[in-house]
């Protein structure tokens, strides 16, 4: 399991040191982490908001706690053989608790940890009422996951939200001072039209990351242009998770309006349910073993 994590870590390290555009979906569990690796993504974002949004039915306002995200984690790489880019929010406190943040969820599985600079409890990065910690606290949280983390190819991004809060010019001097703090990949979050997403790829150096939310603040923009901007990860943190919330909402609607499940309304086979889980796979172990 080890080699394999370190193999993980040091091919995705190289990806997204490239010069090639990685599109990572988000997933929140391992159902869907195994979607993503079946349609051939090379990453899969565990994203916090999902987490919290099914495993607790909450928003994404920091309820989610460091057990809870290392629990999904370990599950997911179980489940899948592709990197993953963990969500770890705010590190869960100061340098301290990020330090044992790293420990916690490199172990559990992650190729790449994206802590962020807001206050803790954080918000969603499109929600309003966000507000960062300084600059220089933020630069102290990296110096301390850079130390904290075993392995030297699992990736630190570093996260900032100053856009909505102090304004572009602010967003891209602190992703740069994050960059020059020794943060892998940088990311700022939110911003909200396109002359920004442009400002961040010429004034920011090194990997970045562009999350595309659906309803959120930012534009989407082709695969074709991000990659042209020198993006490295380009994020859709929550579309499978809205896809599967309308997907569901509309088949248990179906039920009730027909008194039964409509054979019409469109959803996957058992056949595919099965495949997706590797039942076969576990067929055959049972009748490698035996069955006792």
């Amino acid at each position: 399991m080890t080699a394999r994590r370190e193999a993980q870590r040091r091919d995705f390290r190289a990806l997204i040191e490239s010069g090639e555009t990685v599109v990572v979906p988000g997933a929140a569990n391992s159902l869907t982490a195994r979607i993503i690796a079946d349609l051939e993504y090379k990453s899969v974002y565990v994203t916090g908001a999902g987490v919290a949004n099914t495993y607790l039915g909450v928003p994404d306002i920091g309820l989610l706690t460091l057990s809870q995200l290392a629990d999904h984690v370990s599950a997911m790489s179980e489940a899948v053989d592709i990197p993953m880019v963990v969500d770890a929010d705010t590190g869960f406190g100061n340098e301290v608790n990020a330090w044992h943040t790293v420990r916690i969820l490199e172990k559990a599985g992650a190729s790449a940890l994206q802590i962020e600079d807001q206050t803790f409890p954080k918000r969603c990065g499109h929600f309003e009422g966000k507000e960062t910690i300084s600059a220089e606290e933020m630069v102290s949280k990296i110096g301390a996951a850079i130390d904290a983390r075993t392995d030297e190819n699992l990736l630190i991004v570093a996260r900032t939200d100053a856009r909505y809060i102090e304004g572009i010019d602010e967003a891209c001097r602190r992703a740069s001072m994050y960059r020059e703090a020794g943060a892998d990949v940088t990311f700022v979050e939110a911003p909200q039209d396109i002359d920004e997403i442009e400002r961040i790829a010429k004034e920011v150096e090194g990997p970045k990351v562009l999350n595309i939310v659906q309803g959120g603040k930012t534009p989407e923009l082709s695969w074709e242009h991000a990659h042209d901007l020198g993006f490295s990860i380009l994020l859709y943190a929550n579309l499978a998770l809205l896809a599967g919330v309308h997907g569901v909402r509309e088949s248990l609607t179906g039920l009730k309006r027909h008194r039964g499940a409509d054979s019409g309304a469109p959803r996957a086979t058992w056949e595919q349910r099965q495949a997706l889980v590797r039942k076969d796979f576990f067929d055959g172990l049972e009748g490698r073993f035996g069955r006792y």
